[in-house]
């Protein structure tokens, strides 16, 4: 696998380095029994948080390499909730500004994807690894970062975005509007960097700093 100009996420995660003033919330348990965290009104169940971390888990053990996919992706349970939040905001953000992405749209674009890598399974192990930004598991999980990579590429086309501060600030905004409460357990979030605070998202963590572009997720074919 190759990297594009960029940094992940599902999602809509390359926002480094941004000029925004942070957002920081969080939310109690009592408030939101079962919630990992709360963007504007849909919840993020910690069942949902834990399903996705289990399957990835599972997935990774069945390879020779197991042992060190899963060393290397020791905060997947803490970077799935902040994926998560991110592409309810990234989702949030483009639905305001007229932004769409079909289920044919990631459908070519996983097509695409797997034909650039050698296949479906080559696809669907590439994804397993931190590589790629946070590991995925399964169709669901791997169509629904293509999704947010449509997303994040569309909306910055939508909006004008040149920069990574450009596409934070639109994102912060959105946060600002809406609302977003961490469970206390995973973190404060961040909108500065919309991620979780305290810990550098996993494309930043290996991201050119001299990188002035908009950026884009890390791709899975590269």
């Amino acid at each position: 696998m190759k990297r594009r100009t960029s940094a992940l996420s599902v999602t809509a995660a390359a926002l480094l380095a941004a000029t925004a003033a942070p957002l920081l919330t969080g939310c109690s348990t009592d408030a939101h029994p079962g919630a990992a965290a709360v963007v504007g009104d849909e919840r993020i169940t910690v069942a949902s948080v834990q399903a996705q971390v289990e399957a990835v888990r599972d997935a990774q053990r069945e390879l020779p390499e197991g042992d060190q996919l899963i060393a290397a992706s020791g905060a997947l349970t803490r970077d799935t909730v902040a994926n998560l939040v991110q592409l309810r905001l990234l989702e949030a953000a483009a639905e305001e500004a007229g932004v769409s992405v079909s289920r044919r749209d990631v459908q070519e674009e996983r097509e695409r994807s797997e034909r650039a890598v050698g296949g479906a399974e080559a696809l669907e192990r590439a994804a397993l690894t931190p590589q790629v930004g946070i590991p995925m598991a399964g169709d669901e999980q791997i169509d629904q970062t293509i999704r947010g990579q449509l997303l994040y590429q569309r909306l910055a086309q939508r909006i004008g975005a040149t920069t990574r501060q450009d596409m934070a600030a639109a994102l912060a905004e959105t946060a600002e509007e809406i609302g977003v409460d961490v469970n206390p357990r995973y973190g404060d979030w961040d909108s500065e960097i919309s991620w979780l605070s305290d810990e550098p998202a996993p494309w930043l963590r290996e991201a050119d700093a001299g990188d002035e572009g908009p950026g884009q997720p890390v791709t899975l074919d590269g």
